[in-house]
């Protein structure tokens, strides 16, 4: 049987060692699953968008995920888009208008007002060379972003794909409209990552806190009220403060330096 080594930051190997759980098995059910949904994702990417109802084609997809993808693919007809781009699937995060992704983007100093005004001045329709006439389809980009979201998720250990998981995708995807929008306005990967571990965070806390059950992708009332929409940026922010001075710091040498 192959072996795949799996790397642990100190303190958790530390944990590992002392409590003794068994990490092969839970590996193996964690790589199970990623496999399972990514390949659901992969085979949902490459048919015909219209027609079938996304929430049978991608059931692990939160409520708010899928109108988000809706409005992607209404906006691509729209335009006689030839394919649903990462443009449009960002128009649709910025449309759907009450994700959890717009609650991170400010903290990120990203306002979704200048993300629209920068996706006015763009085709949304990714450069896709494979693609071919016939039923509309996901973008080669755009499929990618889908099958990134999927692995964001799973590496948050989220068993849901969600508007902020879509965000991920987007901004770690190298070739797509969507992508490069946002790496220009300041979306860099890392901060983001940091920036949605907060919001879940944060959220998880305001469950315990609420008779809603829904989880917190899916809340709708403290994600709604712009008193919650401070909170959570604040709470976002100070998470993220250590990383960005760190950057500062090493910005600063490497100018000292160069």
């Amino acid at each position: 049987m192959p072996k795949i080594n799996v790397y642990l930051p100190d303190e958790l190997a530390e944990a590992v060692r002392e409590t003794g759980v068994p990490v092969s098995a839970i590996c193996q059910r964690a790589l199970e699953q990623a496999v399972r949904r990514v390949t659901a994702i992969r085979e949902s990417v490459v048919v015909d968008v219209g027609g079938d109802d996304l929430a049978a084609r991608l059931p692990d997809f939160t409520a708010r995920a899928r109108t988000t993808l809706q409005l992607a693919i209404e906006r691509a007809r729209a335009d006689g888009s030839p394919t649903v781009g990462t443009g449009h699937v960002l128009h649709g995060i910025l449309t759907e208008g009450a994700n959890l992704a717009l609650r991170v983007l400010p903290a990120l100093e990203i306002e979704p007002a200048r993300i629209s005004r920068a996706l006015a001045r763009e085709t949304l329709t990714d450069e896709d060379p494979a693609a071919q006439a016939g039923p509309q389809r996901f973008s080669g980009p755009a499929a990618d972003a889908l099958e990134l979201a999927v692995t964001e998720a799973a590496a948050y250990g989220n068993n849901y794909v969600g508007s902020e998981h879509l965000l991920l995708g987007l901004i770690a995807e190298p070739d797509g409209v969507a992508g490069r929008v946002l790496r220009s306005l300041g979306g860099e990967l890392r901060l983001s990552r940091r920036a949605v571990a907060a919001a879940l965070s944060v959220f998880a806390h305001l469950r315990t806190q609420t008779t809603q059950s829904a989880h917190p992708a899916q809340q709708v009332g403290p994600a709604a009220g712009p008193e919650m929409t401070a909170v959570l940026g604040a709470a976002i922010r100070q998470e993220l403060r250590p990383l960005v001075e760190r950057i500062e710091r090493l910005e600063e040498r490497a100018r000292l330096t160069g």
